[in-house]
């Protein structure tokens, strides 16, 4: 079994939004690579799919374990996927760091983008769903991924690393939108507007 074969099938859960507990604690160490990890991986690829993400961690769909789902375009626009347990990302230091100021949102505060510098690469290892070392090297948007979804398993979200201002108006723009995304949200599909 691959990868590939967990990204398809899946049911889809119910992301959670910030604010509940789960999203802010740390996360536990993934310690049993089972039929029932791998279960979860599958219904995460499928619900960040359906909420059109490029990265989704388990705290976002309610688990407090170290693990996260990605399929995101890197530097070069070539897709990668994956999924990774217990992740440790690494980004430059010294004159070897540049930070690159980018459009960032969250789907558990699904509507509101901030500009938020990260580094432009970052390296992230863990294990894959079968307990299998695995080391990515992020460029571009997947760096700005493997970044986002680290800091979720750590009881981060990317508001914290904002501004008091850009917090604020991140909050203008979800709220301005929340009515649109239904409490089990993608379970129950975004809502069209009206000019839609």
């Amino acid at each position: 079994m691959a990868i590939e074969d967990l990204m398809v099938g899946g049911q889809l859960l119910r992301i959670t939004r910030w604010g509940e507990p789960v999203m802010h604690a740390e996360t536990k160490r993934v310690t049993e690579f089972d039929d029932d990890l791998r279960a979860l991986v599958a219904d995460m690829f499928a619900t960040m799919r359906a909420a059109h993400g490029v990265g989704l961690a388990a705290t976002q769909v309610g688990r407090d374990l170290s693990l996260f789902v990605y399929q995101c375009p890197d530097a070069d626009d070539k897709i990668r996927h994956g999924a990774i347990c217990n992740p440790v990302v690494t980004t430059p230091t010294g004159k070897d760091r540049r930070l690159e100021s980018s459009e960032e949102g969250c789907l558990s505060y699904p509507g509101g983008y901030q500009q938020l510098a990260r580094s432009e690469s970052a390296t992230c290892t863990g294990q894959d769903p079968w307990g299998d070392e695995v080391t990515v090297h992020g460029t571009g948007l997947l760096a700005r991924c493997l970044q986002h979804e680290t800091d979720h398993l750590n009881g981060i979200v990317f508001g914290d690393r904002l501004s008091t201002r850009s917090f604020r108006k991140l909050t203008e723009q979800m709220e301005g939108v929340a009515h649109l995304y239904p409490d089990d949200w993608p379970v129950t599909p975004k809502k069209k507007t009206a000019d839609a």
